[in-house]
């Protein structure tokens, strides 16, 4: 079992120890639906040139002239600067850059590069390391905006790295270069608000750990230096309404067939909606961040949870087991929703569905187990207790010590006397109809008062009381069962008499036998002194005799006997028959 529950737990952790597709996408899907939505900072606000206005100014692209202009109008708005997430690689051919550069330059503005696989970096801007130097994203390239406006206007890269299922939730505050780092757009927009010159990187061995801007608070990364975006419902705006007073103002252009939209887990939404984004997450204080020990603590939460659904399904049985499971499922889920409340996003999802696949198979195989010794017990039991009996150990095996165990119980033989003689009078066939009917009143008897039959010996038959399930008043039950077999062999009309011992004491109870064949049976000196007890009741001329152990806790009324001697008993036995009718 042990061995079967290592090659599940490691099946299982295989996906979480090399991020497969599947366990990375449901990881993250996860994390979509519980991460809970944030209130905008109120510092940003988003200005949208619509497919309205590309209409009205002519088309695109716009006359940088006209940008100028629109630039002019936020400033005058009191707004607290521009962003502008749109390319501007070549020079305008009307000869607007200088009017726009100029415009651009009367307060804080920042414009955006678009990334290109091209080799090509922007100038990079003031870092201090921290630590080891280790981590960060490394990037391929940038579209450079003309140099008619990149020497005179701050610039940031409207990076948008996708995940494995081409979603964008993470994005770089920092990205690396041949000669340093570069800023993206909306962590640019944040350091030249509140006014500061460099970038202050932290790391450790495994990659960067945080980054901080003079002025904000530090910002939690990965080791790639990658922020989790909260999709923050930031405020839009227009030219005509222009609700910018007291914001920083990210424009770009939603026209269709311009820019393109990019998938997120908000939706499809333009990059200046994205980089707007980014600057409301970093402004959250414990935002949401997957921390660089996120891996370990996977494995380890999996490693426990799983095990212990394992263990408790096998070992508790199914129905305790099944519904403590059930427990370690909602606790599972509940520590998942909670880390993630608080801030952590470590992935509770796998561990669930190892859960739910590691239950099904203990599950499975200790039904199994379980439904094999149902029928075990039926097979070996049906023919000697009583069906509720059978029900009882069914539904609890664990009354039935398999396998031998020390217990007082009250042992019961019987034997048919002349049954040599019927043999001699009557065919083969009439001999077994009418034992046949005898062992079945003994049975029925025996059945009806608790006891188990444990075998048939031709014309005898062996019962015990207080096993394989435990019987209150065991003695008193013994002996009432012999007074009815004797009753009803009587009112049977058989032709036969029948003699009955019975006696208690400590016997060894359980499977007796070889490796290949064994039956239930008791072993033990009481036992033997039951089985003598029935053959001297011929040599006595009682029915039924009782030995000293059986008779000293009997509500029936008892008559002593002579002692007798037994084989194998050095010492006389006191023995008891019944007065029958006669209860104390």
């Amino acid at each position: 079992m042990k061995r079967l529950l290592f090659t599940i737990l490691i099946i299982l952790v295989l996906p979480v120890l090399y991020q497969s597709t599947p366990t990375e996408t449901l990881k993250l899907k996860v994390f979509d639906y519980l991460v809970p939505q944030q209130d905008p900072s109120g510092y940003f606000t988003i200005l949208n040139l619509d497919e309205e206005f590309i209409d009205q100014e002519g088309g695109y692209p716009i006359p940088r002239q006209r940008l100028a202009e629109i630039n002019k109008q936020i400033l005058d708005s009191s707004a607290l600067g521009v962003g502008w997430v749109i390319a501007f690689p070549h020079p305008d051919r009307l000869g607007g850059d200088k009017e726009f550069a100029e415009s651009l330059q009367q307060g804080t503005s920042i414009l955006a590069m678009f990334e290109a696989p091209n080799q090509i970096y922007p100038k990079t801007v003031g870092t201090v390391m921290l630590g080891s130097g280790k981590g960060g994203m490394l990037s391929e390239g940038v579209v450079q905006n003309t140099i008619n406006l990149r020497n005179y206007i701050q610039q940031g890269i409207a990076t948008a790295p996708t995940d494995i299922d081409n979603l964008v939730r993470r994005i770089p505050l920092l990205l690396k270069t041949p000669d340093g780092y570069v800023p993206a757009f909306g962590t640019e927009v944040l350091k030249a608000l509140v006014g500061a010159d460099t970038y202050v990187i932290k790391s450790n061995d495994l990659g960067i750990e945080e980054i901080r801007v003079k002025g904000l608070p530090p910002v939690k990364t990965d080791s790639l230096g990658r922020k989790w975006i909260s999709w923050v419902n930031t405020p839009q705006t227009n030219l005509q309404e222009m609700d910018v007073a007291g914001k920083f103002v990210f424009v770009g252009i939603t026209a269709p067939g311009i820019m393109p939209q990019i998938a997120t887990p908000a939706g499809l939404l333009e990059p200046h909606k994205i980089q707007a984004a980014l600057s409301e997450s970093i402004l959250i204080e414990n935002s949401p961040r997957i921390p660089q020990w996120s891996l370990v603590a996977e494995i380890l939460i999996f490693g426990i949870f799983v095990s212990l659904t394992w263990l408790v399904i096998n070992y508790l049985g199914v129905v305790k087991g099944l519904s403590i499971a059930i427990v370690l499922l909602f606790t599972t889920g509940f520590l998942g929703v909670f880390s993630v409340q608080k801030g952590y996003l470590i992935d509770f999802s796998w561990t669930f569905i190892s859960q739910i696949i590691t239950s099904t198979v203990a599950f499975y195989i200790n039904y199994k187990k379980q439904y094999k010794l149902r029928q075990q017990i039926k097979k070996q039991f049906e023919h000697y207790l009583d069906p509720r009996q059978i029900k009882r150990l069914q539904d609890n095996p664990d009354l039935l010590k398999l396998g031998g165990e020390k217990k007082e119980a009250t042992f019961l033989f019987t034997d048919v006397r002349g049954f040599t003689s019927l043999s001699e009078r009557l065919t083969p066939e009439e001999v077994t109809t009418i034992m046949n009917k005898a062992l079945t009143i003994q049975s029925d008897a025996v059945q009806k008062n608790g006891g188990m039959v444990d075998k048939y010996i031709g014309d005898a038959m062996m019962a015990i009381f207080n096993a394989p399930i435990d019987l209150d008043d065991h003695r008193n039950k013994a002996v009432e069962t012999a007074i009815e077999i004797t009753k009803n062999m009587k009112e049977a009309g058989l032709g036969i008499e029948i003699g009955i011992g019975i006696n208690t004491g400590e016997a060894v109870i359980g499977n007796m036998g070889s490796d290949t064949r064994f039956d239930y049976s008791a072993i033990g000196d009481c036992v033997n002194t039951a089985a003598r007890l029935e053959s001297a009741t011929k040599e006595v001329g009682e029915d039924i005799l009782i030995g000293y152990p059986t008779a000293i806790d009997c509500k029936f009324r008892l008559k002593l006997l002579k002692p007798i001697n037994v084989k194998g008993k050095s010492q006389k036995l006191s023995i008891y028959t019944v007065e029958r009718g006669k209860e104390k």
